[in-house]
């Protein structure tokens, strides 16, 4: 642009002159040729270079701001937005200049605004427990979280690796659930022989992203959630029952103690005997109704350090057992009360498993699992009878009792507790004989 205009301006010089030179012919002859027609020329030539000069002179900060204007914008191709031009020339194009600037400032924040997001989406959907899983169309992975790595390749980055590829030696249940076109839930057997087995939800989802066809499968461990929609459904209709009993009850108790006032006097051992019948019954219903509304009714636990050798020595007050192993140096950080109302439930239960009193141990011990997550494990072992594989399935469940007195709430409570301590409780039968509880809980203080 900057050559045109020196050239525009040279050929209007130039067109000015020899205008100027044919009128200066056509009025004044005499004087043209006195002149000379050297001195002309001369004359014309010089005020040609002054006109280049001068035009060169006038747009030098025109070239100059157009040409910081053009890297500024080849830098916005190639999407570097951090170019500061200069501010100069004349109003327009320092307005010009400051419009572009400004500009860059915008495109710098929102691109860094952008890029934060992204970091932000990567983090949670890397500390996601669901597992999410990005193929393009031809079946290959393009991203995977952790929760993902670590399901299908112990940890390991799976970007690239076909899906036909990452299903060998999984889980059959596994692959066929990932190969159905349809989502939904299904049953993973669980590895450990008496262990429960896993209940998981697959959902797909398949958009067009940049011309080409994605597919995303997010699978989600449904167990604890269904677990505490199954307990919670239990809970609700303790919580009415109870009130429906209580409402019966305490009337009951009242007429009780009225009919033993009114018939005092008597003395008459048949009603004595009717009146004991029913406080005892009533009694007994009470206790029973409160022994289901604690179930209902259990608070969320109080966490707090907690020193395992002051716990077991609580716990050796009311049942006799070993102790395996050292305990752990870091005290725990759990509900005291409520953990000990977990292990003096299971001794209770090994007591009167048919074991002896040689045979019950505890054994607690720092444990890290796959996932990195770090805990403490706490083992209570018996040498009794054991359980079938159909008790063992179902003996965490509310109202499932082997015990002819038994309320069914004992195990159901303690995996209450535990859960809500975010740890996890599992049953196993000792090869030796008799049963093996084990117990983790996170370290991790809130």
């Amino acid at each position: 642009m900057r050559n045109k205009l020196t050239l525009g301006t040279v050929v209007a010089a130039l067109g000015a002159m020899v205008i100027f030179i044919l009128l200066l012919s056509h009025f004044a002859p005499t004087l043209v040729s006195e002149i000379g027609l050297g001195l002309i020329l001369t004359s014309l030539l010089v005020g040609l270079m002054f006109a280049w000069l001068l035009s060169r002179w006038m747009t030098r900060s025109l070239a100059s701001s157009l040409s910081a204007l053009e890297v500024g914008l080849l830098n916005f191709k190639d999407n570097d937005f951090s170019v500061h031009i200069p501010v100069q020339g004349d109003s327009q194009l320092r307005a010009l200049a400051t419009l572009f600037n400004e500009s860059a400032a915008v495109l710098r924040q929102q691109r860094q605004y952008i890029y934060q997001r992204e970091l932000l989406l990567d983090k949670v959907i890397q500390s996601s427990p669901n597992v999410m899983l990005l193929l393009d169309d031809r079946q290959r992975v393009i991203y995977a979280n952790d929760a993902a790595r670590h399901l299908f390749n112990q940890g390991v980055r799976i970007e690239g690796v076909s899906l036909t590829e990452l299903l060998e030696g999984m889980n059959q249940e596994l692959a066929n659930a990932i190969n159905s076109p349809k989502g939904g839930l299904f049953s993973l057997a669980s590895e450990e022989e008496e262990g429960e087995d896993e209940t998981w939800h697959l959902s797909r989802g398949r958009f067009l992203l940049n011309g080409q066809y994605h597919h995303l499968i997010l699978l989600k461990q449904m167990t604890r959630e269904l677990n505490r929609q199954e307990v919670a459904v239990w809970k609700k209709v303790i919580r009415i029952i109870s009130h429906e009993l209580n409402n019966s009850v305490a009337p009951i108790a009242s007429m009780v103690r009225s009919g033993r006032k009114i018939t005092e006097p008597l003395d008459n051992a048949k009603l004595k005997l009717i009146f004991d019948t029913i406080e005892d019954r009533t009694s007994h219903l009470s206790q029973f109704i409160f022994n289901y509304a604690r179930f209902a009714k259990l608070p969320l636990p109080k966490k707090s350090r907690v020193d395992w050798q002051k716990l077991m020595a609580q716990l050796a007050q009311h049942f006799q057992f070993s102790l395996v192993g050292e305990l752990p140096n870091a005290p725990g950080f759990i509900d005291l009360i409520q953990l000990e109302q977990v292990l003096l439930n299971l001794l209770k239960n090994a007591h009167e498993s048919g074991s002896t009193v040689e045979d019950i141990s505890v054994h607690i011990a720092q444990q890290t699992l796959t996932d990195g997550m770090e805990g403490v494990c706490i083992e209570v072992a018996d040498g009794g009878s054991g359980m079938s594989p159909e008790v063992l399935a179902q003996a965490l469940l509310p109202f499932y009792s082997t015990k002819q007195s038994g309320t069914g709430l004992g195990l159901p409570l303690c995996r209450e507790i535990i859960e809500a301590h975010d740890g996890r409780i599992s049953l196993h039968n000792r090869q030796q004989g008799g049963l093996l509880v084990r117990i983790w809980l996170p370290s991790q203080e809130d």
